[in-house]
């Protein structure tokens, strides 16, 4: 199944993201490794997370996001995680 994800960052997300950072993409490349992130990154404006999973369930999916650093430490604010349904 695929899933999608919404997420928003905290205030000086970019000077608050830095200790956290290379945990963060280390995990972020197990992921894709493993094949069950397709991809994931900021908006331009760096307000929001945008986020394609492939997986099981969501559970699989919200445990991720959950485990993550930038989750842990209040970067990401808030997340949705919703099944996607992939058109074209």
């Amino acid at each position: 199944m695929k899933f999608v994800l919404w997420g928003t960052y905290c205030a000086d997300v970019l000077e608050r993201r830095t200790p956290y950072r290379e945990e963060h993409l280390a995990g972020l490349k197990r992921q894709k490794e493993e094949g069950v992130l397709v991809t994931l990154g900021p908006t331009a404006d760096t307000r929001f997370v945008f986020g394609l999973y492939e997986a099981d369930d969501q559970e699989a999916v919200e445990s991720l996001v959950k485990g993550d650093i930038y989750w842990r430490q209040g970067i990401w604010t808030a997340v949705e995680i919703h099944p996607w349904i992939q058109a074209f």
